[in-house]
């Protein structure tokens, strides 16, 4: 049975028209029936309750076991600077955040990497969207080691798609706590929108081409 907030934030997706269904290609090349873009997200009321999902999943798995909060460039820069507000509103936890630029920037203060300043031995928690074949996790590890001698104990998305990594067997989400060590928590998976649309009994082609693309893609 789809815990009750799970379902909420499924509808929730689908209401902004972040969560699709039809013909789409994934970052990884992969073409999918359905699609998560957190960059459809465009009012404030829209982002609030975003960042109140991403409080509680946090709150529930780290408290505020963790220094700073990282959104890597571009959809994850809203993502932690909603998240860290939210987390301060509703739990009462207060921690810094920053995200960084594609684009060094070569003058004024310079530098990739925009607000907190990482020190040697911080907790940095990482706030994306999606979680596909792990090419954007690849990308990000590096700035934040530049950083500083930093430690990454977890990252927090939306959806967790998942799909299989570089090795066969295994998810793109096993492979980045293999490869980094870093646990990643998703608000929800593709099986639990995959029991939401079973459970409404009005998605029966959208089901099936979501079936087959599971079956080829997903270590479930």
């Amino acid at each position: 049975m789809l815990e009750q907030s799970k379902k909420e934030f499924i509808e929730f997706m689908m209401s902004a028209d972040v969560l699709r269904f039809g013909d789409f290609v994934t970052k990884s090349g992969r073409n999918t029936p359905y699609f998560v873009n957190t960059g459809n997200y465009r009012t404030g009321k829209q982002i609030a309750t975003l960042a109140k999902f991403y409080a509680a999943l946090i709150k529930n798995e780290c408290g505020d076991e963790f220094d700073c909060m990282f959104g890597p460039a571009y959809k994850g820069i809203p993502l932690a600077a909603a998240a860290a507000a939210a987390l301060y509103n509703e739990h009462g936890i207060d921690k810094p955040y920053f995200f960084n630029r594609k684009e060094e920037k070569d003058h004024g203060e310079g530098g990739s990497l925009v607000g907190y300043k990482p020190q040697d031995g911080n907790r940095v928690i990482i706030i994306e969207d999606v979680i596909t074949a792990g090419t954007a996790i690849r990308e990000t590890v590096p700035i934040l080691t530049a950083a500083a001698d930093v430690k990454i104990p977890h990252m927090f998305i939306s959806v967790d798609r998942c799909e299989v990594g570089q090795t066969p067997g295994k998810t793109a989400v096993m492979e980045v706590m293999e490869d980094f060590g870093i646990n990643v928590h998703a608000i929800v998976t593709v099986r639990d929108i995959h029991e939401y649309l079973k459970q409404s009994g009005e998605y029966a082609p959208v089901l099936k081409n979501m079936e087959s693309y599971m079956e080829k893609y997903c270590v479930l």
